[in-house]
């Protein structure tokens, strides 16, 4: 298995194994889809001043791709689920960017040249 260069900091909190070997696991989809991936950042927050005590775990992801980076965040009272969520918004956006590109090799534009060209018998 090809090891991905993933990078992942923690701000007001300490990085588990187990948190690592997660967002390693939600990371392996992102690099199935896509080959030109450079790498992926992730940094990972506990927001301990939120007065409602509601979406105190932010999870922002960055990847790094040939041509326009991707950046997602997610914000939820599970640090868990905020992995998932910003995963699966980076996943959508590489879809996105597929589908896209496939749909712009499709579309053909028919070329008008400014000049007299005598037709072949």
């Amino acid at each position: 298995m090809k090891q991905h260069d993933v990078i992942i900091s923690g701000l007001n909190m300490e990085l588990t194994d187990a948190i690592k070997n997660m967002v390693h696991e939600k990371a392996e989809k992102l690099f199935e889809h896509e080959d030109n991936i450079i790498r992926m950042r992730v940094e990972l927050e506990y927001d301990p001043h939120q007065s409602s005590h509601q979406k105190e775990f932010i999870a922002k992801g960055q990847l790094e791709v040939r041509g326009n980076d991707h950046f997602a965040s997610a914000a939820t009272d599970d640090l868990y689920k905020s992995i998932d969520d910003m995963v699966n918004k980076l996943d959508r956006m590489l879809r996105r960017r597929s589908r896209l590109k496939k749909v712009k090799r499709k579309v053909t534009h028919l070329v008008d040249i400014p000049a007299d060209i005598p037709k072949a018998v």
